[in-house]
């Protein structure tokens, strides 16, 4: 099983580049973020795409997220919901059998730092929600949090900056201890330039200089069968680039 995650920074400018890159990756799970358009604004292509059971989650040109799993791979149709928690279209997720597939894209914090806060600690709870049930997440998206220091580039760092406070980094944890796994750090754990956003200025995604705030997290019966992990840098125009990690045996397809 191939899983991509992918903040596209607006799925209309990069609809093109999204359907090319689907193409070439064939992904049979994908999540993406910041679609920042109304599934009825959707390019017509992407909204009518066949081989996919496909959930768009957008509100006017803010946020957004979206949830594809390969008809190939999934014979019948998962069962798409949002959890309570969801605000300013910010989570997807699929039901299939005993796994759910999540797509998220936590809040920057800029605007609102402590509905980040809010809305890290609803998503945690969620997970453990998810974990008493037996169920297992395999969650993609962007969560607007550098994990560690080395997740963002020695050129990038300031004190006290949003996306690296310690009580951020704090709720990440409190969300992989219930039972998740990143993916990408377990898999490459001395790679120090994994870094998956890059400011959209003086050449810092070809110099690779940028945070590691998008990620993989598999719950237990999914993450011991991770057998490689990428960020494709190159892909499109966007200022993030896809993640993508792919699963032997999954127990899914």
């Amino acid at each position: 099983m191939k899983v991509a995650t992918w903040n596209v920074n607006g799925i209309r400018a990069r609809a093109d580049q999204l359907r090319e890159w689907l193409a070439v990756e064939a992904p049979d799970v994908v999540f993406l973020q910041e679609l920042k358009a109304a599934p009825e604004k959707l390019p017509e292509a992407l909204s009518g795409q066949q081989e996919f059971w496909a959930r768009w989650h957008g509100a006017a040109a803010y946020s957004g997220v979206g949830l594809l799993l390969r008809k190939a791979a999934f014979a019948k149709e998962p069962q798409f919901f949002h959890p309570a928690f969801d605000f300013e279209t910010r989570i997807v997720a699929a039901s299939w059998e005993d796994i759910v597939f999540a797509s998220v894209y936590v809040p920057n914090g800029g605007k609102d730092f402590s509905a980040k806060l809010d809305f890290m600690r609803a998503l945690a709870a969620w997970t453990a929600e998810l974990r008493r049930e037996g169920r297992t997440l395999l969650l993609g998206g962007d969560l607007n949090v550098a994990r560690e220091e080395r997740d963002v580039h020695p050129k990038e760092r300031k004190p006290n900056q949003i996306g690296t406070r310690p009580e951020e980094r704090a709720l990440l944890e409190q969300l992989l201890d219930q039972g998740l796994t990143d993916v990408g750090r377990k898999l490459d754990p001395d790679n120090d330039e994994l870094f998956t956003w890059w400011a959209p200025w003086r050449n810092l995604r070809q110099r690779n200089i940028g945070w590691r705030i998008d990620y993989l997290l598999a719950g237990d019966s999914i993450a011991p069968r991770a057998r490689e992990s990428a960020v494709r840098r190159e892909v499109g125009t966007s200022d993030h680039g896809p993640v993508v990690a792919w699963f032997e045996d999954s127990g899914v397809v």
